[in-house]
């Protein structure tokens, strides 16, 4: 076919994707994400409601138990959704679950299978096991120590061979964290502080100074998270750290504890109705602002209430100090729901969306939408200096906050950095601080990209 054959067809694929997006607008102007269930999530939610022991949560064990004996891969492990390979990590979470869950004895030969995966790849003792994840996650014990935390609840590994946590920090200021170098990330801080006290009474320290410490200073740090902790109370709108929080508090305080209490509750009203759990609840900030630059490049911006979607967009700013991560105010989240926190990704996407939306409403001017805006603060302005404020050192943009050293989410990424430089651009803003930026981040893409051309 000639390139003039197949214009009329891709004209027409084109008025049919624009008409299926738009279609699938809500009234309120915003587009659902809806993510994949994943046998990690499910794991961690079942081995949650296991530890907690209530009877009313049976059905769910059940449904969680009889899902992931239907998705589990022919070589016995489990991988992030249905479609994906088998990996060591979920393999291992779901083993955990499942014996913790202790729902039917004919989960006896997706247990066996199970643990064959884990003997080819990791080992049959549990130091083979330790050192296999520690092979995986090197220094950072963010998704390690967790994993761990698991296995020891279902008997898998001793708990004298997990690393500790040193949830003793959560006492200092939220801007001491990089200069102390944890070896966790900056969104991780709920974890630190749960499976930290865990560790810490099941595998005391040996000096005795520290061991006082961290006593003393156990009240302060229940107190940060039940003050970081979402209302409806879903960590990251995310099923397995949420999960983690519930398991490591429970056999330390009960699920009568406040916060787990919460974690319990969010976990119960995220179960999908086949079994599993997703990895997050709603990426409908995301989807929202990849629909509108869509359609923006499609030119049906026209048929959209633009107004609406752009007024929704807006009010997913934050405007105040973010009480998780300490962010500034001025970016966005993934997601309308309260479990969300700032991020690099959704900020770039919010600004280039925002630049469309206000390209087609002649004569917009800055909004005065929320509590504490005046007319003179441009939202794209603000968020412009949240992304400014996000670079890393090497010139790169990360996830969630200024990197604390090397590690996954606080690690510039190539692909945010690339977004964040065409957020910079639709923003509209210059001056020399805008154009170090810049440079600093074209520097870190050529220094980064492959031999091959590819990033």
């Amino acid at each position: 076919m000639t390139a003039t054959d197949t214009r009329p067809r891709i004209a027409e694929a084109l008025r049919a994707a624009s008409d299926h997006l738009l279609a699938l607008m809500r009234p309120e102007g915003y587009w659902e994400g809806r993510l994949s269930s994943s046998a990690l999530s499910t794991a961690t939610a079942m081995s949650a409601l296991a530890v907690a022991g209530i009877e009313e949560d049976r059905p769910l064990l059940r449904g969680g138990a009889a899902w992931l004996a239907a998705t589990q891969n022919e070589d016995g492990g489990w991988g992030d959704t249905p479609d994906s390979p088998s990996n060591l990590s979920t393999t291992l979470l779901a083993l955990s679950a499942l014996r913790l869950a202790e729902v039917t004895d004919s989960a006896g030969p997706v247990l066996a299978a199970a643990e064959g995966y884990a003997a080819r790849h990791a080992g049959v003792t549990p130091e083979e096991r330790v050192a296999a994840l520690e092979r995986i996650y090197g220094a950072d014990r963010t998704f390690a120590v967790p994993i761990l935390m698991n296995c020891a609840l279902a008997g898998l590994v001793p708990w004298r061979l997990i690393p500790g946590l040193p949830f003793e920090m959560a006492a200092f200021p939220q801007r001491a964290y990089r200069a102390l170098r944890l070896h966790v990330v900056s969104y991780a801080l709920p974890a630190l502080i749960a499976i930290g006290i865990l560790l810490a009474r099941r595998a005391p320290s040996r000096n005795p100074a520290l061991r006082l410490l961290r006593r003393a200073l156990e009240p302060a740090a229940l107190r940060r998270l039940a003050a970081i902790q979402p209302e409806h109370g879903g960590f990251l709108e995310a099923t397995p750290l949420t999960s983690f929080v519930a398991m490591s508090l429970i056999p330390v305080f009960g699920a009568g504890h406040p916060v787990a209490r919460r974690c319990l509750g969010f976990l119960r009203a995220s179960a999908r109705e086949d079994g599993s759990w997703p990895i997050d609840t709603n990426l409908s900030a995301w989807v929202t602002t990849g629909a509108v630059s869509a359609l923006a490049a499609a030119g049906r911006l026209g048929d959209l209430d633009a107004g609406r979607t752009r007024r929704w967009i807006l009010e997913r700013q934050y405007r105040v100090v973010h009480p998780y991560t300490g962010a500034a105010p001025g970016g966005w989240g993934w997601t309308h729901l309260p479990g969300g926190v700032p991020d690099g990704d959704d900020t770039s996407g919010a600004l280039v969306a925002l630049r469309h939306l206000r390209e087609e409403i002649p004569g917009s001017a800055p909004p005065t939408v929320g509590e504490g805006r005046t007319a003179s603060e441009d939202p794209l302005r603000l968020g412009a200096e949240w992304l400014l404020g996000l670079q890393n050192d090497d010139g790169g943009w990360p996830t969630f906050c200024r990197g604390w050293g090397k590690l996954p989410f606080d690690r510039s990424s190539p692909d945010i950095t690339a977004h964040a430089l065409r957020a910079l651009r639709a923003s509209g803003e210059g001056g020399a601080r805008v154009g170090r930026a810049v440079k600093r981040g074209l520097a870190y893409l050529a220094r980064v990209q492959r031999p091959n051309g590819a990033w």
